[in-house]
């Protein structure tokens, strides 16, 4: 898929942003419907948090193979006041059935404004991504059945565009762990490395760090009036609560899983 960058006026005369996440009636970009046409994604509301939660600990559970560790996971269990509450949070999730109409919750993708910690993150990484100015993504999951139909790219466009709009957001950050099957490869395609923990010599905890350029990508398709055709994703993005989980789960390994610090 080729994609076309906009900055934040561009984007804004595209979609009118601000006026789109505000209102009732959001503005999806379009060109991904052929890919996610049977699902409805939308901001999260208090009747859509047990079904996120349900994807979520599938996930860590089945996945990234730590099950439920607080100190990484509190948000899974009261995401009203982690992604809900806070008016510069975000909580979005994908909804599956007619029209996505009263579907389940099969995808889920979440951000906020808390910046990687030092410790356990390196001190590099913290002091570039500051609280405040940094929207941090996490908890992109998509269910195994649902994967690799666009899902998880179309909810992190979607987290991209209320950043933007947000107006003090100077970054976007995550991290994933890249032992998650496909999790790397679709950051990569979304982002840049900024730092590959498996290069430092003492170890550290083999996550990849990334920043996401803090634009709208929008897919250009050969006719500029037709819809793209081509949007792939692995599944579970990895990253914190940002990974790109894809296809199966990985057997719990040694050393610390970084899902969800």
């Amino acid at each position: 898929m080729n994609v076309m960058w906009l900055d934040l006026e561009a984007r804004r005369d595209l979609c009118q942003i601000r006026e789109w996440w505000l209102s009732d009636q959001p503005c999806w970009l379009n060109a991904y419907d052929v890919q996610v046409h049977e699902y409805r994604i939308r901001a999260a509301g208090p009747e859509d948090l047990d079904g996120a939660r349900a994807v979520m600990l599938d996930t860590v559970y089945r996945d990234f193979g730590t099950g439920y560790v607080p100190r990484w996971h509190g948000d899974i269990i009261d995401p009203a006041a982690a992604y809900l509450a806070p008016a510069r949070h975000a909580l979005l999730v994908a909804l599956a059935g007619e029209d996505g109409e009263g579907g389940e919750v099969v995808a889920t993708a979440a951000l906020d404004s808390r910046g990687p910690a030092h410790p356990p993150n390196p001190r590099h990484v913290a002091e570039r991504y500051p609280s405040g100015t940094t929207a941090q993504l996490r908890r992109v999951y998509v269910r195994r059945e649902h994967r690799r139909r666009g899902l998880a790219r179309r909810l992190v466009t979607e987290l991209l565009a209320f950043a933007v709009a947000d107006g003090g957001y100077r970054s976007v950050y995550l991290h994933t762990d890249p032992a998650v099957e496909g999790a790397e490869g679709f950051w990569r395609s979304l982002g840049t490395v900024v730092h590959d923990e498996r290069d430092r010599l003492t170890g550290g905890q083999g996550i990849v760090h990334f920043d996401v350029p803090l634009r709208v990508p929008v897919p250009v398709s050969p006719s500029s009036c037709a819809p793209s055709g081509s949007s792939s994703s692995s599944g579970s993005s990895g990253s914190s609560g940002t990974s790109a989980r894809s296809a199966r789960p990985d057997p719990p390994s040694a050393r610390p899983r970084p899902t969800g610090r």
